[in-house]
């Protein structure tokens, strides 16, 4: 073998050398700690969501990233994933987490609210979690995606549950819906 194949395998080698230590390093530090916690309920079979770091570089921006929703998923299977996700990943610190479907970012999310999200799943109580969820979303451009509501608590809870169901809309179902039939 010549000097330039000897060098063109070695650079070859030193590529897939890289890629199999940052592929290692994501699915230890983030996407092992989500699949686990994930497996430990049976419901959330109908979701695949990945965990990984932004370009598998950058640590301090987690993508939450939701792969496939089965037809019979609710919206709340998804929400329930999130927070499941969140919780396997508490003890981790993000600058800030991109929620993203098929790898397209949709929302962002404040690295301390995903981690309160994680250590507070079990303590909270899943209604208010769930109804104060899209007034700590953010636009990929850093906006806010929705309101926060004031008023009577009756009036409070019915926007914010049509937020819900907005954010749900707006992260996946659109595109789920719009997808051709499987």
């Amino acid at each position: 073998m010549n000097s330039k194949g000897l060098t063109v395998s070695k650079v070859i080698g030193g590529v897939v050398a890289v890629a199999v230590v940052i592929g290692g390093w994501n699915y230890f530090s983030v996407t092992q700690p989500v699949s686990s916690r994930l497996a430990k309920d049976s419901r959330n079979s109908k979701v695949s969501l990945w965990a990984y770091h932004q370009y598998g570089l950058l640590p301090s921006v987690l993508v939450v990233d939701l792969r496939n929703v089965d037809d019979e998923a609710s919206a709340m299977d998804v929400i329930r994933a999130l927070f499941q996700g969140a919780e396997g990943l508490k003890d981790k610190k993000f600058e800030r987490v991109v929620l993203a479907y098929k790898g397209a970012a949709k929302f962002v999310l404040e690295g301390e609210y995903f981690q309160k999200l994680g250590r507070d799943f079990e303590a909270q109580n899943p209604v208010y979690t769930i109804r104060t969820l899209p007034e700590n979303v953010f636009k990929v451009d850093g906006t806010k995606a929705y309101g926060t509501w004031t008023g009577g608590w009756l009036g409070v809870m019915g926007k914010q549950m049509e937020d819900v169901n907005q954010f749900s809309q707006d992260w996946y179902l659109s595109d789920f819906a719009n997808s051709p039939a499987k």
